[in-house]
């Protein structure tokens, strides 16, 4: 009955395959947070910098959702607020970053920046696709690491950018600039992951039976 078979779900994917989709992420994205961060503090970039702690950010949240794929709705639910919460870590790691960059808006190494930020992108751009395939499984989990690994690709590239402008400019203002877009990537993609995790905590409370105000 076709009308029927449009009214279902999609198939959910083998929590063995999700698991190991990011947990190997996971894996990238730490090993990586290394070479960037040494190479942030060495040149002084705020981006870098910014960029860095989000890579450590997305270990921590591949690993939650290695831990919380085969909950249940309400726990992913639950899984989901404290990753948007996560989200955020980052921002705040930005904003003191800008603050301190403020005072001495120093021109980071270029050629470092930019090749640390093309590595990132790389590391990032093969995420993405690893999440590709399972971020419309598991709600508000898969959601948030992909929209965390797709945010990062478009940082990356914009910190290539920057190096550019810092380049012909010889200012720091533009790295302080980006650390400032960086805050509020992470705000907004923190925000759609809270509004999912709070959908699904609305429908386990419908399966329940409860109330929904």
């Amino acid at each position: 009955m076709p009308d029927q078979e449009r009214t279902e779900d999609p198939p959910t994917l083998p929590v063995a395959t999700m698991r190991r989709a990011v947990l190997t992420v996971a894996a990238l994205n730490f090993g990586y947070f290394f070479v960037e961060a040494s190479v942030a503090l060495a040149i002084g970039s705020v981006s870098l910098i910014a960029d860095s702690v989000d890579f450590l950010e997305d270990t921590a949240v591949n690993l939650l959702i290695a831990l919380a794929l085969g909950w249940s709705l309400r726990n992913r639910a639950t899984a989901g607020h404290v990753m948007a919460l996560i989200l955020l870590v980052p921002a705040a790691a930005a904003i003191w970053q800008v603050v301190e960059k403020v005072a001495d808006p120093t021109a980071p190494d270029v050629t470092r920046l930019i090749v640390t930020a093309g590595g990132a992108a790389v590391i990032n751009g093969i995420s993405a696709l690893i999440l590709l395939r399972v971020r419309r499984h598991s709600g508000s989990l898969t959601r948030a690491a992909f929209l965390s690994a797709r945010n990062d690709v478009a940082v990356n590239l914009a910190i290539i950018a920057m190096g550019v402008v810092t380049a012909v400019t010889r200012s720091g203002w533009p790295d302080v600039v980006l650390g400032t877009v960086i805050v509020l990537i992470n705000v907004f993609a923190a925000r759609e992951v809270w509004e999912l995790a709070a959908q699904e905590r609305l429908a386990a409370r419908a399966l329940a039976g409860e109330e929904i105000d």
